[in-house]
């Protein structure tokens, strides 16, 4: 009986661990579907419409594979960023209300262009 008294409390804290355990990696299955990727090519946004969950904040992860430096630009989700060629930049953006955002590449405006979208 004394032994079953000393063990159960390391038994409740076990089971606290393992539940801990088991919401952190739920968390990383929420945060890999909140992360999206635009990429910069031939001074173009791919894809140009990136949808998104509304009402969620989401990693946008911007990737330049250009030669030249570009700067994401969007007044409507009021972010600015410049990324080096070949390099990634990491914005986090919402949560949004449904609709439409733009953004363009500033450096390349005429080509660069695109919109989220927020579902």
């Amino acid at each position: 009986m004394l032994g079953r008294s000393i063990l159960s409390p390391y038994r409740a804290l076990l089971a606290v661990c393992f539940g801990l355990v088991v919401l952190a990696g739920g968390a990383s299955a929420v945060a890999a579907e909140s992360e999206f990727t635009l990429v910069i090519r031939n001074h173009r946004f791919e894809p140009a419409e990136l949808k998104v969950p509304s009402g969620k904040r989401v990693k946008l992860i911007v990737h330049n594979q250009d030669s030249k430096a570009e700067e994401f630009e969007s007044h409507s989700l009021n972010r600015e960023k410049v990324i080096p060629p070949g390099a990634k930049a990491t914005l986090f953006i919402g949560p949004l209300k449904p609709g439409r955002y733009p953004f363009v590449g500033e450096f390349n405006e005429a080509t660069a262009k695109g919109v989220v979208v927020a579902e």
